[in-house]
């Protein structure tokens, strides 16, 4: 029996790409399907050396290594990360796509309520999904920082 397609959310999560993301994912019917996109989403993230980050852009809560770095330009924020899991990577990637070219405060803002939209909670273990809460959380928090 297939699973029913998760529900269309037309909240505006307060990026443009990450909005974009939400959709995609919330309209496939299969979890299999996110799971791929995912798997996808991780190839497209540049490899960044591990050297390039230090303890602090470590999130804390994750099984695998990953690390997240903002960098503010002109007032906006830019994300480079690293994870060693393949799938985490594809969260971690999710993120920086959906959390850059923002301001600070329009990524402080963001409501977490998107990651139920994408559907990747029936698609993946409970640790993963409390792992790609947390690097939301370190990525608000190091946004915050730029305020």
């Amino acid at each position: 029996m297939a699973e029913s397609p998760v529900e269309h959310f037309t909240t505006n999560f307060g990026s443009v790409e990450l909005d974009k993301i939400v959709s995609k994912l919330s309209s496939c019917s299969e979890p299999r399907k996110r799971y791929e996109y995912l798997l996808f989403l991780a190839r497209k993230l540049p490899n960044i050396s591990l050297e390039t980050f230090n303890a602090s852009m470590k999130v804390k809560g994750c099984i695998s290594q990953v690390y997240i770095k903002g960098n503010l330009k002109e007032g906006k924020v830019f994300w480079e990360g690293y994870s060693d899991a393949l799938i985490t990577k594809g969260m971690l990637s999710l993120l920086v796509k959906g959390l850059s070219n923002l301001s600070p405060k329009e990524i402080v803002k963001i409501d977490p309520a998107f990651i139920i939209a994408t559907g990747l909670n029936s698609s993946l273990t409970a640790s993963r999904v409390n792992g790609f809460m947390n690097i939301f959380i370190k990525m608000k928090s190091q946004a915050s920082k730029f305020l």
